[in-house]
């Protein structure tokens, strides 16, 4: 495969104590949401933009724009005890007296589980173009954060039955919380979704032979893509399937994440024949014995409402993956 990039970057940069302290709180404010400490002469000016452009760009593969992350600013004098609980700071240390321009990442200082970003700069220049090039790390490291939260609670409350019925026909499985339920499995296709009357959040599975040269090229996992939902994801009228939408360019990554390496593509799904339609990502990989490409897809259906929690919710499913362990 092409060469990969590894998520877990910004992860080794993070100092973090061992299963974290039983004294700690839990976090507070919103999923999706971030503390930035900032005084209101540099969220004023270029810090400030840099970090809305950062953290506050707009979500792909959304219909309607929504941003990354919902942003709360404060100063750092305001930046109390009723603060520091919160579930994701990023915190500027812009003054003269600081004699290094850095990037601390931290978990769980005040709270749990909480991620902790701390940029020093003497000015708000050196702040700025720091903040542009470690983007990337801290972006990646807030995600990961949000991620874990959700497969933590998802293995509090799993519905261990599904990925008891999955493992066995893909060799491994995601790990789903309550509320999901198991609609459909054959012999290289599962259908798990958590359905409700105004949304739809559902994993798709399934696998195909792999040929080697061109595996995870976009146009391929597209193909097999469309040729396995056509076949197994009906919409809600005769004559009516899911496939992958043509008005929106897919774009594929190759990524690593404990010790596992895939293809991530990101698209928008529509049903044929039918105004139905949202975000959809997937992981494509090899099986352990490189016969199988499986894949592990992600998708949103919500016509009232925001969709991107609901996407990074049943996304972070996908990290979740566990092989089936030999017996």
């Amino acid at each position: 495969m092409k060469r990969f990039i590894s998520i877990m970057a910004a992860l080794c940069l993070i100092a973090s104590c061992k299963g974290g302290s039983p004294l700690l709180p839990s976090v507070s404010g919103k999923a999706g949401e971030v503390l930035v400490v900032m005084d209101k002469t540099c969220w004023d000016g270029e810090p400030g933009a840099a970090a809305r452009k950062l953290l506050a760009s707009e979500c792909p593969y959304l219909a309607i724009a929504e941003p990354l992350y919902s942003l709360v600013n404060i100063t750092p004098a305001a930046f109390g005890d009723i603060f520091k609980v919160h579930r994701n700071i990023v915190l500027f240390n812009v003054a003269q007296g600081v004699d290094s321009t850095c990037v601390y990442y931290r978990r769980d200082v005040w709270a749990q589980p909480q991620c902790v970003v701390q940029l020093n700069a003497p000015d708000a220049e050196a702040a700025t173009a720091l903040l542009e090039k470690s983007g990337p790390t801290i972006l990646g490291a807030i995600e990961q954060a949000e991620r874990d939260r959700v497969i933590h609670n998802t293995l509090l409350y799993e519905e261990k039955q599904i990925a008891a019925l999955v493992a066995p026909v893909f060799g491994g499985s995601p790990h789903f919380p309550s509320g999901y339920r198991l609609r459909k499995l054959t012999d290289d296709f599962a259908w798990i979704a958590d359905d409700k009357q105004y949304t739809m959040q559902d994993v798709l599975i399934y696998s195909y032979d792999a040929k080697g040269e061109g595996d995870f090229e976009a146009d391929e996992i597209i193909r097999h893509r469309n040729e396995m939902a056509k076949a197994n994801v009906p919409g809600m009228y005769e004559n009516t399937w899911m496939t992958t939408s043509g008005g929106f360019p897919t774009s594929v990554e190759y990524l690593s994440y404990r010790g596992r390496k895939f293809a991530q593509t990101r698209g928008y799904w529509e049903v044929e024949n039918d105004f139905m339609g949202g975000p959809f990502v997937s992981h494509s990989f090899y099986s352990p014995d490189g016969s199988k490409i499986i894949v592990t897809e992600a998708f949103v259906y919500s016509p009232k409402y925001d969709k991107r929690q609901y996407l990074r919710q049943v996304e972070a499913l996908l990290y979740s993956w566990e092989w089936k362990k030999s017996e």
